[in-house]
């Protein structure tokens, strides 16, 4: 098995500066207020799936839609030129729906942060978290609206929900850290095929499915390393697996 030093180093290596332009974090970094980037960060998490130079292209796309003002665009409540627009699983009587709760909830209350800070205080967080969109969810929703927002009770992974609030609530180069109702120990790691590979490879991880007992088991075994923060191992184990891949794939092009 790796050793805390040598996760130590890998995350160092790759938790920079560096990170941000390839990784769909790159939207929260483009505000500067609250709302701004937390809203622009649940909107880049739910599209964050698939190929990546796509959903990044897509992303990109949906925030000129809203004239790079999301806060206002939400407010505003006028989504009529999404009509049409869509990704993967999603189509837009999938996505509209997702900017008419938000719409609510920011007009109801103070928005994402008091959703999710009134969730963790309840037994069972994300579903808490995601029962609401699912309670404002319109019949003509399809199952593009439940894929970009998962029930927990299937399950998965979470993986985007995890790393979302990874983004809010650890403070880093990479990492804004703008939440403080939850601390950096008690984020899960966000869990996808590159880090499941890595980290059994790394004798980090024994259960075969990515699923969410995969998800506690990893991190549970990455809190042994740092307790305070074991989520920082999601650098180093993530773009370590997207470098290994590549270089996979460069060796069967040769």
């Amino acid at each position: 098995m790796i050793t805390k030093e040598e996760l130590d180093l890998l995350a160092e290596k790759y938790e920079t500066k560096e990170f941000i332009k390839d990784d769909p974090i790159q939207f929260i970094h483009k505000f500067k207020n609250k709302e701004e980037i937390e809203l622009a960060g649940f909107i880049a998490s739910l599209f964050a799936y698939g190929n990546r130079k796509m959903f990044i292209h897509k992303l990109d796309e949906l925030f000129r839609k809203a004239d790079n003002d999301i806060v206002n665009y939400v407010k505003n409540g006028d989504f009529s030129n999404l009509k049409g627009f869509e990704y993967r699983f999603s189509k837009d009587y999938d996505i509209i729906p997702v900017f008419e709760i938000l719409n609510r909830l920011y007009n109801e209350s103070k928005g994402l942060e008091e959703l999710f800070a009134y969730a963790f205080s309840q037994d069972n967080f994300l579903q808490t978290v995601v029962d609401y969109f699912y309670s404002l969810a319109p019949r003509s929703a399809g199952q593009g609206f439940y894929h970009m927002i998962p029930n927990p009770q299937n399950g998965g992974a979470m993986k985007r929900m995890n790393m979302f609030l990874r983004w809010m609530v650890r403070k880093s180069v990479v990492d804004l850290g703008i939440w403080n109702f939850m601390k950096p120990k008690d984020l899960l790691i966000p869990l996808d095929i590159h880090v499941g590979r890595v980290s059994r490879n790394m004798g980090l991880l024994r259960r075969k499915s990515n699923d969410f007992k995969a998800v506690i088991e990893l991190t549970d075994k990455l809190r042994e390393f740092c307790p305070e923060d074991p989520v920082k191992y999601d650098f180093a184990m993530f773009a370590f697996g997207v470098e290994l891949n590549k270089r996979q794939e460069d060796l069967k092009s040769e």
